[in-house]
C-alpha cells in the first residue's frame, strides 16, 4: 500500500481512537485540539502553493473568510432533534459550499495575477484578502452567522481531525501525481520549465485553487466549532501566521508543516504569557530561521523537500 493510503488509513484509526476518548477530556483541550487540526489543513494547504509550487501568497486568510462566511449564512434544513448523522451532513454541506467558493474566489483572482511574481504576487493576495474581508464586514454577515448546532464537542473534533486527514491525502497523492511534477519543475525554475513545453501558469492556478478550497473549508470549520464569529476574525495576521507555519516546518515539507502547525498551535497555550503577544513569536521564528536555518526547522532532507 502507497505510503499516503497508509498515512491516511493510521490517520483515521487516530481519529476514531480520539472520538472514543473524547468522553474524557475536558471542553479546553477538545478545543486546542480541534485548532491543532485546523491549522494543519491551512498549512498545509499553503504549502501547496508557497512550498511546492514556488508562489508567494498572503490571501489565505481571505479564502478562510469566504469560507467561514459562506458556511454560516447558507440556508441550511433543521432538525427537530439533534441526530448526530444528520448535523454532520449540515456540517459537510456548509463546509463543501464554503470551499467551493473560496475555490471560485482562488479561480477568479488566480486567473489575472499568477503572471506576477515574487512580492508583487504576495501584494496582490493580500490585498485581495483585505477587500473581502472588508466587503463581508460590511455586508454584515455576524449578525446573520448560524452555527451548526447540535454536535457533541467530541464529534465535531473527530470530523475536524478526519477532514485534516483527507487533506493531508489530497495534497500528497497531487504532489506525487504528474501535477507534481509540473509543481516542482515550476518551482524550482519557472523559466526552464516552460522552455520545455510546461504551461507553468496551468499548474500555478490549479494550485492555486486547490490550497483556497481547503483555506475555505478550515475557515468554516472555524466557524462552525466556535473558534471564530464572523469574518472581522480572518485579518491579515492569520495569513502570516499560516506562512510561519510554512516557512518553520520548511517550505514543500508536508511532515514539517504538519509539526510546525502543531508547535505553533500548541505553543501559546503551554507558554500562556505568549497569549495575544503570540505574533512576537512569530516574528522571532521568522528572523531567526532566516538567520540560522532557513530550509525550516522541521526539514529532515537538505533543500527542498519534494514530498
Amino acid at each position: 500500500m502507497p505510503r499516503p493510503h497508509l498515512a491516511l488509513l493510521a490517520a483515521l484509526v487516530a481519529s476514531a481512537l480520539v472520538l472514543a476518548l473524547s468522553g474524557f477530556m475536558n471542553a479546553a483541550l477538545l478545543t486546542i485540539a480541534a485548532l491543532v487540526g485546523i491549522n494543519v489543513i491551512l498549512a498545509v494547504s499553503l504549502n501547496l502553493v508557497n512550498g511546492h509550487t514556488g508562489q508567494f501568497s498572503l490571501g489565505h486568510a481571505g479564502f478562510m473568510a469566504i469560507g467561514a462566511w459562506i458556511s454560516a449564512v447558507m440556508p441550511m434544513p433543521v432538525a427537530d432533534g439533534g441526530e448526530w448523522l444528520f448535523q454532520s451532513g449540515r456540517l459537510f454541506a456548509a463546509l463543501a459550499a464554503g470551499g467551493l467558493a473560496a475555490a471560485a474566489s482562488g479561480l477568479l483572482i488566480g486567473l489575472p495575477c499568477l503572471n506576477l511574481r515574487g512580492d508583487h504576487f504576495a501584494l496582490v493576495t493580500l490585498g485581495f484578502a483585505e477587500i473581502i474581508r472588508q466587503i463581508l464586514q460590511a455586508i454584515g454577515p455576524d449578525s446573520g452567522s448560524v452555527a451548526i448546532t447540535g454536535l457533541p464537542a467530541g464529534i465535531q473534533l473527530f470530523w475536524v481531525l478526519v477532514i485534516a486527514a483527507f487533506t493531508v491525502f489530497t495534497v500528497s497523492c497531487l504532489v506525487r501525481s504528474t501535477y507534481g511534477r509540473g509543481f516542482l519543475a515550476t518551482r524550482d525554475d519557472e523559466t526552464a520549465a516552460e522552455m520545455i513545453g510546461l504551461d507553468t501558469r496551468r499548474y500555478k492556478l490549479i494550485a492555486f485553487t486547490v490550497g483556497a478550497f481547503f483555506a475555505g473549508i478550515a475557515g468554516g470549520l472555524l466557524m462552525q466549532t466556535g473558534l471564530a464569529s464572523g469574518p472581522g476574525d480572518f485579518a491579515f495576521t492569520r495569513s502570516i501566521e499560516i506562512v510561519a507555519m510554512v516557512i518553520l516546518g520548511g517550505a514543500g515539507s508536508t511532515l514539517g508543516v504538519i509539526l510546525a502547525a502543531i508547535v505553533l498551535t500548541l505553543a501559546p497555550e503551554l507558554i500562556p504569557a505568549l497569549g495575544d503577544h503570540r505574533m512576537i513569536l512569530y516574528a522571532l521564528v521568522l528572523v531567526v530561521l532566516m538567520r540560522v536555518r532557513p530550509e525550516g526547522f522541521f526539514q529532515f532532507r537538505p533543500g527542498p523537500a519534494h514530498r
